[in-house]
């Protein structure tokens, strides 16, 4: 099957936006040339889409993905994969500041590190981050798991609700609200079965799993400067 070649250039982002809405209706494989790291390309793409951009992104690639198979070959600005309720993302180099920012599902692979707040108020879905989460990710995360294997930055799983934070690695430190507990045999499998279609799975890593403390669940006036804290 041939596929579709769309360059970006200099041309505006809406008619490049339109350009790959219209070739996604053709079922044929898409690729994205010349991106020129600019930002809110492949916004709201449809499922069974598969598409590729060559070099880096901007801000907010792949935002409200509703099942594509996407894959940035270089580096990614902030939130990519913003508010994605399903498919597969994949940033071949580094990811900036809130990846997969509140997120209802699907996957989202970094073979890179990722910046600050990685999965801040993410809803459901994983990510992969096979170097370093900066600072704060998991802010707020209320579903799914951020699974980070070259360890993570300061104020890790700060004020996180429901969600999970893995990492295999150095920790700079915690944030407010955190509990570091001993995951149990089933649950490493689970990890293990997103890692595994990734070629990512490794037995002997020292898993340590934050959740919520859940101190901050209910609001009580004693507890004000746990709330100042975040």
């Amino acid at each position: 099957m041939s596929e579709i070649v769309i360059d970006v250039g200099q041309r505006p982002i809406r008619e490049i936006n339109e350009e790959i809405q219209t070739a996604c209706k053709t079922a044929k494989p898409i690729v994205v040339r010349n991106t020129l790291s600019r930002h809110n390309l492949g916004i709201g793409l449809p499922p069974g889409v598969d598409i590729t951009f060559e070099g880096s992104v901007g801000y907010y690639c792949a935002g409200l993905n509703t099942g594509a198979t996407v894959t940035v070959e270089k580096n990614a600005g902030w939130a990519v994969a913003e508010g994605m309720s399903d498919g597969f993302v994949t940033v071949g180099g580094y990811a900036g500041m809130s990846c997969g920012a509140a997120m209802i599902g699907g996957l989202i692979h970094v073979k890179g590190n990722s910046g600050p707040r990685c999965g801040v108020a993410m809803k459901g879905g994983n990510i992969v981050v096979e170097g370093k989460i900066g600072y704060q990710s998991g802010f707020m995360s209320h579903a799914g798991k951020i699974i980070a294997l070259g360890g993570a930055g300061e104020s890790c799983a700060d004020a996180l609700w429901q969600g999970e934070v893995w990492v295999a690695g150095e920790i700079d430190s915690l944030g407010v609200d955190v509990n570091v507990v001993e995951p149990t045999a089933e649950e490493v499998a689970e990890v293990d079965a997103i890692l595994d279609p990734l070629g990512l799975v490794d037995t002997s890593r020292n898993w340590r799993k934050m959740i919520s403390g859940q101190r901050l669940w209910y609001f009580e006036s004693r507890d004000a400067n746990a709330w100042l804290m975040i």
